[in-house]
């Protein structure tokens, strides 16, 4: 699993700081996760190719999370794209960026698909034989979701010279690997057990931009093993965390915590701020297991 970030930070854009982008990339998945101004800017500097994004999932329509999403959609088309497009979003977003293509006379030449999001309660929105995503209701200023992005148990890995002695077909090896008991060449009943090991645990990211402090969300994320979580104040702004519908980083922290989440990641910070290590520091003292998100910064979890 790796997480690129392309921007992490709240509200304006600045010339070395963007605001919400990031690439998840799960089980030979390309999720973009928000698409603030300038995305794909930094889609290019971070060489990661445009025609292997399929599924772009926003998570509300305040600018710094979707303005360059119709940027982003008209390049496509630029670039003579043919592959299907899927966008996630709440209601709102085909007609937001269905207006721009019609006054500009810029319809797509690939397949445009809109999923527009109302629900107030988790909600599957894509799932295949290897990943799963679904919505993370948060609490903000408009209707706004995070997204859960988890991985599907893989298969069992086969020891293979276990096999070879016990002579096994090599034809019931995808058996095998599927959890099925076989018979050798011989008539005896092998038990999987016997010549496989479990796989690796399979892994989860929960994404959650942007929320007030929101214990609700802690049952749906437990157990994660990377939370992204905005911390937009420090303690010294705990005032504005509440009327603004954002978060701090201890909040932050505190979430991961209940949440027994396995690493915590901090983004969308304000720009009052020049030093993000306090950010760190002050989630720290709850959850000690967390790192700072950037822009350009590669995280990758095995």
């Amino acid at each position: 699993m790796k997480l690129t970030i392309l921007g992490c930070y709240a509200a304006t854009p600045r010339t070395f700081t963007n605001p919400t982008s990031q690439v998840l990339e799960i089980k030979n998945h390309l999720f973009l996760i928000d698409c603030g101004e300038g995305t794909q800017v930094q889609l290019r500097k971070n060489k990661i190719k445009f025609s292997k994004i399929q599924h772009i999932f926003i998570s509300h329509l305040h600018g710094d999370h979707c303005f360059g999403l119709v940027g982003l959609i008209s390049t496509f088309r630029l670039l003579n794209r043919e592959t299907d497009l899927h966008v996630y979003g709440p209601k709102g977003i085909k007609e937001i960026i269905t207006l721009q293509l019609k006054l500009s006379n810029s319809w797509t030449n690939y397949s445009l698909y809109f999923h527009e999001l109302e629900s107030k309660s988790p909600e599957v929105l894509y799932e295949d034989s290897k990943v799963s995503v679904e919505t993370i209701p948060l609490n903000h200023r408009i209707y706004t979701n995070g997204f859960l992005f988890k991985e599907k148990p893989g298969d069992r890995k086969l020891i293979i010279g276990r096999a070879e002695s016990l002579n096994i077909d090599v034809s019931l090896y995808n058996s095998l690997k599927k959890g099925k008991d076989v018979i050798s060449e011989e008539g005896e009943l092998i038990k999987n057990e016997e010549v496989t090991t479990d796989p690796a645990a399979p892994k989860s990211y929960a994404y959650c931009s942007d929320t007030v402090f929101y214990p609700e969300i802690i049952p749906q994320i437990k157990g994660s093993t990377v939370l992204y979580h905005e911390s937009t104040f420090l303690e010294d702004k705990h005032e504005l965390a509440a009327p603004t519908k954002h978060s701090t980083a201890k909040q932050a922290a505190t979430i991961a915590k209940e949440a027994q989440v396995s690493k915590l990641l901090l983004g969308h910070y304000s720009t009052r701020y020049p030093d993000l290590d306090k950010f760190r520091e002050e989630a720290s003292e709850i959850f000690p297991n967390c790192e700072l998100s950037d822009d350009g910064k590669i995280f990758l979890f095995e």
